[in-house]
């Protein structure tokens, strides 16, 4: 077992539980446009890409419209909808504490990143955020995590990236670095494991033993 010195986390459904903010937001803006054409089973798989890219593949001439929708709806309700998921905050302290370099890869626009870290009173623990604006290509393609290292200034061998959907997991492998899936997604454990993360955290504390190595 080896020694990480950064890792790299996803944001939503990872180390903030917006889920149901999510799956909300969906299902009021496509429920205005699309009536009765969207249930809770048909957003899940929404959960993860950006928002371009999901409402491109709905119908790309409305695209602007349902983002723009969808922001609003979901910027209303955020602080009342989102809390950290058990464990992460305690961990997230204890591993700046001990020296590891931190960062954020998400989907997210910088805004709404803030906005959770914020929220989650863990801004200052990172140090670096690599948002929606900041690549070309968005996760799984392995630009984001490239960009997050080459700021941190760590080699991709000694890099963890940890988070809750395929995309964070292949946009890893793509990029050469170890990878962790997170067992509370809201895709579920079974589905995460298909795609061979490196590990699977049960809870955010399993990290603070995998980072040193000790892992079973």
């Amino acid at each position: 077992m080896k020694n990480y010195k950064a890792l790299l986390f996803d944001l939503d459904g990872t180390l903030l539980d917006t889920n149901e903010l999510i799956i909300e937001s969906f299902l009021h803006v496509l429920g205005e446009t699309f009536p009765g054409k969207y249930s809770r089973e048909h957003v899940l798989p929404f959960l993860g890409p950006p928002l371009y890219e999901t409402f491109d593949g709905i119908d790309p001439t409305l695209t602007e419209t349902l983002t723009a929708s969808y922001r609003k709806w979901n910027l209303e309700r955020h602080d009342q909808m989102v809390v950290p998921f058990e464990g992460v905050v305690d961990t997230l302290r204890q591993l700046k504490q001990d020296g590891y370099k931190m960062a954020i890869v998400s989907t997210k626009r910088r805004e709404m990143i803030d906005r959770g870290l914020q929220l989650m009173g863990c801004a200052t623990l990172f140090d670096t955020i690599v948002g929606f604006e900041d690549v070309t290509h968005t996760k799984p393609d392995p630009e984001p995590i490239q960009i997050a290292l080459q700021r941190i200034g760590a080699n991709k061998e000694d890099a963890l990236m940890i988070g809750d959907n395929f995309h964070d997991i292949e946009g890893g492998q793509r990029a050469g670095v170890d990878t962790a899936a997170v067992a509370w997604s809201i895709k579920g454990e079974a589905h995460l494991a298909t795609f061979n993360p490196t590990y699977m955290l049960h809870q955010m504390s399993d990290l603070l033993d995998i980072v040193k190595g000790q892992h079973i």
